[in-house]
């Protein structure tokens, strides 16, 4: 009889604690697919494999990004008490016109890190955004689609680092942040496309080469919100694949934004502010500028048309220049699916040579010429 009192009694308390253990923590897997195809006016004939003439069109399927970059990932955290929670992400990048994986073919490029998050913030360490990434969050209207900021610095969709260590407190609206990174980027732009390759791997016995480090300050309200967020990376005494960043050199961006909505109006605006070294010697200069302006409003119930200028302006030589502008159809098709329609045109001034498009390599036009683009496709988040 006490043997089956006992059962009676220990099967109950195992199932509750099993059933504890399982509501104390959480696991979301979650995703983007984004896939479209675009048409680019005026590409430079030695950007295609059949040069036809001084300049040529193309038609593509983007591999980075169309409207959002593709991605799927897993997040979640575990309870261990005393108001401290264990934190995971594990994020793919990834082309869904190839299947290949994005960010120099890394399993977890977009980011991948484990921490714990308690009543003074969350710290993770990993491969994680910068806080040039949170800083844009809201205020870049297009975000990371192909004829946006990431047109004109490649950098700014690509916002992470290797190796990092990130500090982040969100409380009363308002978003502290901190990373530092011992060894920023390992990848190279070759053999696999990464347009933020750097080659710059750190964690050597040179307390200065490829780190990188950045803060954010940012406040939220349910109707405006402003960010300001300075990021630094070094070089190493060797020089890195992409940049140039030999030892001693840095690459800073200090970015200030703001965004608001009137009604149902949102409207966001600011600025990239660059100073990189490593294009000291050449001839557009270190500094550039680089401001940015969108609007977002639905116009039916379905529809939402979005739109946003860019300027990017280098300080000693305005022959380096640059305007792009975009604008954007998005049609809500439910359950989590769009389709979207989107045209992009980009003018350089005489010396530069930006393609209107972020979505690929090899799609730029001569120098100074001025370029169109149009990219039809589908996403669906879930």
């Amino acid at each position: 009889m006490l043997i089956k009192k006992a059962i009676r009694v220990a099967v109950p308390l195992t199932l509750l604690a099993c059933s504890s253990a399982v509501l104390a923590q959480t696991a979301t897997i979650y995703g983007v697919l984004d896939v479209g195809v675009e048409y680019i006016q005026n590409v430079a004939n030695t950007q295609v494999p059949t040069p036809s003439g001084p300049s040529t069109t193309l038609t593509r399927v983007p591999t980075n990004s169309n409207s959002a970059p593709s991605r799927l990932g897993v997040k979640g955290s575990a309870d261990i008490g005393d108001g401290m929670s264990v934190v995971y992400t594990a994020e793919a990048g990834m082309d869904p016109g190839t299947g290949n994986m994005g960010q120099g073919s890394r399993l977890f490029g977009r980011q991948v890190f484990a921490g714990l998050s308690g009543p003074y913030g969350t710290v993770s360490i990993g491969r994680q955004y910068t806080m040039t990434f949170w800083a844009g969050l809201d205020a870049d209207i297009h975000g990371g689609g192909i004829y946006g900021t990431g047109g004109l610095d490649s950098y700014l969709p690509n916002a992470r680092s290797d190796n990092s260590v990130v500090w982040m407190q969100r409380t009363n609206g308002f978003t502290l942040g901190a990373n530092y990174s011992f060894g920023r980027d390992y990848a190279t732009a070759t053999p696999a496309p990464n347009p933020a390759a750097t080659n710059c791997a750190g964690e050597g016995t040179d307390a200065t080469a490829c780190r990188q480090y950045s803060v954010l300050a940012k406040y939220d309200t349910k109707t405006w919100g402003a960010a300001f967020a300075l990021d630094r990376m070094t070089g190493n005494g060797t020089g890195v694949t992409f940049g140039n960043l030999n030892g001693g050199m840095a690459d800073t961006r200090t970015i200030v934004n703001g965004w608001g909505k009137f009604g149902d109006l949102k409207v966001g605006g600011g600025l990239v502010g660059r100073t990189n070294d490593a294009t000291a010697a050449a001839a557009q200069g270190a500094k550039s500028n680089l401001w940015h302006i969108g609007l977002s409003k639905p116009v039916t119930e379905k529809w939402t048309v979005s739109a946003q200028y860019l300027v990017l302006q280098y300080e000693s030589n305005d022959a380096y220049n640059a305007t792009l502008a975009a604008v954007r159809g998005t049609y809500a098709l439910g359950k989590g699916a769009d389709a979207f329609v989107q045209v992009g045109n980009i003018n350089n001034n005489s010396a530069s040579a930006l393609s209107v498009s972020g979505g690929a390599p090899l799609s730029s036009p001569t120098a100074g010429g001025s370029q169109q683009g149009m990219n039809v496709g589908f996403r669906y988040t879930f």
